[in-house]
């Protein structure tokens, strides 16, 4: 087995276990029993979906796709601080109310 095929072979596994958690992921949106769930398991897709362009990059060899992931991270990070925001002034305002 040569280091290519080796790589190719690490990378459709990767690919594989991580679409099956981004499967899990949407679940846990659609079902989770409170917001923070929810709001817990779009930042983990977010943090998944960066591993799945991770591992895209690493297979195809584009290097832009490493781009894409940095700003999926940036994007991912401040729509977690503004659902964390919006629990926050909701809790505020059923806590006044």
């Amino acid at each position: 087995m040569t280091p290519a095929d080796a790589i190719a072979l690490a990378s459709t596994i990767a690919l594989a276990m991580l679409g099956l958690a981004l499967f899990f992921t949407v679940y846990r949106i659609v079902v989770g029993p409170t917001l923070a769930d929810r709001v817990l398991a779009l930042d983990l897709l977010t943090v998944l979906a960066m591993g799945f362009v991770g591992a895209m990059a690493i297979r195809t060899g584009i290097t832009l796709y490493i781009d894409i992931a940095i700003a999926l991270a940036l994007l991912g990070f401040l729509a977690t601080v503004a659902f964390a925001r919006y629990i926050l002034s909701r809790a505020a305002l059923k806590d006044k109310g």
